[in-house]
């Protein structure tokens, strides 16, 4: 089962549910071109069902439908895209 991911602009988060428990990747905005994301968190119960994966996909997609550049002071963001190397165009 894949979780359900939810964008909070005003919160500057993507949010994953999956079974009641929840995930979250914050980003900063730190110029109208540039997103950061800043922070990765998985409940311990949903820890290697790819929900942490499922979130960059959905937030790096955004980026790039924005036309963001991006930046990945979160240490799992950057080997997220050190690991799939067709998102390395977008960083800033």
């Amino acid at each position: 089962m894949k979780p359900t991911i939810r964008h909070n602009e005003d919160e500057q988060t993507f949010y994953a549910t999956l079974d009641g428990y929840e995930g979250e990747l914050a980003y900063s905005r730190p110029s109208a071109t540039v997103i950061d994301f800043s922070h990765t968190f998985v409940d311990e119960n949903l820890r290697g069902r790819g929900v942490a994966d499922a979130m960059a996909v959905e937030a790096l997609a955004y980026a790039r439908a924005q036309g963001l550049r991006i930046k990945t002071s979160c240490a799992f963001m950057q080997a997220y895209v050190d690991r799939h190397t067709d998102y390395q165009d977008l960083q800033a």
